[in-house]
């Protein structure tokens, strides 16, 4: 029980008793966008300084899965089960085809660049939702240094039919990770502007979702301490479960943190996973790590 911190009676109900913290995967200098692969068994996730994307199998450990990854960062499955990856080094979103080509799904908005995709969620409509600030193009660690073309940094919408891409809110600093509530009534989208002002935000928003495609009624649903919110997936049952600096928060459906899992590096995204999606994946830093919960992923494929 070392790696729990409980704040509310609640968390007890989310977590196993009996399960620890494990290290799958070790040598990353900067892990990120991990996504689980219910139909092989397998998580993939991103190297973005080295520029590459990794594999781990269960019983076979971890193997390389692309050697030149576009400095890729958010990864998401869509309702096909097809890889979707937000690029850092070419600014979109492209999605695998079954074959292992690469169909570009957005890289501008109004024939401006876009910035450096950063978080990507797909909606059961098939519609693209991802999430455009900065990182990638501040410097060459984490993509190629550019000056930005657009006026902000936005979240967009990228239609599945007309492939029109369209912004969605562009109130946010710096948004960073996104998901939906399980009933998609409702957009989590992370704003992590504190990173770069230490007086910027450092929360999650929440949104409501009208007619499919416009989201309203913007406010904070969780203030993230220490650290900054980067990415974050839900639970089932509406739970909320937040990278930080000292591991990952767990927030009821209103808003209350109810407990944590402590690591030892800052994690920057998580998913869950495994034959009954009820373990959870943890990239953090230089580290993979993962442990099993109570809960189960609402929307890990």
């Amino acid at each position: 029980m070392g790696c729990y911190e409980f704040h509310d009676d609640r968390f007890r109900d989310r977590i196993h008793r009996n399960a620890f913290l494990e290290t799958i995967a070790d040598g990353m200098l900067w892990a990120e966008g991990p996504v689980y692969f219910g139909d092989g068994n397998y998580l993939i996730w991103s190297d973005i300084p080295n520029n590459r994307m990794m594999r781990w199998l269960p019983g076979t450990g971890v193997e390389l899965f692309r050697a030149d990854s576009n400095y890729a960062n958010g990864n998401t499955r869509d309702r096909q089960g097809r890889l979707v990856s937000c690029e850092h080094g070419t600014r979109r979103v492209t999605r695998t085809e079954y074959d292992g080509t690469i169909t570009v799904l957005a890289d501008n908005y109004r024939g401006r660049k876009l910035n450096s995709p950063n978080d990507v969620v797909v909606k059961s409509d098939g519609s693209v939702w991802f999430t455009d600030p900065p990182y990638g193009i501040l410097s060459d660690y984490e993509g190629n240094r550019a000056e930005s073309e657009l006026d902000g940094c936005y979240v967009f919408r990228a239609d599945p039919d007309t492939a029109q891409v369209d912004i969605v809110t562009d109130d946010m600093v710096k948004p960073n990770g996104l998901a939906f509530s399980p009933d998609e009534s409702i957009l989590y989208i992370a704003d992590s502007g504190v990173s770069h002002d230490p007086d910027g935000p450092h929360h999650i928003r929440a949104f409501d979702v009208g007619d499919g495609q416009k989201v309203d009624n913007g406010r904070v649903f969780a203030e993230i301490n220490p650290g900054l919110p980067d990415g974050f997936r839900l639970d089932t049952d509406g739970y909320l479960w937040t990278s930080a600096r000292d591991g990952v928060h767990c927030y009821a459906p209103d808003g209350t943190l109810v407990g944590k899992i402590l690591t030892p590096e800052r994690v920057s995204n998580l998913t869950f996973g495994g034959p009954k999606k009820n373990r959870l994946f943890m990239t953090a830093t230089t580290s993979v790590y993962s442990i099993y919960t109570n809960s189960r992923g609402a929307q890990s494929p």
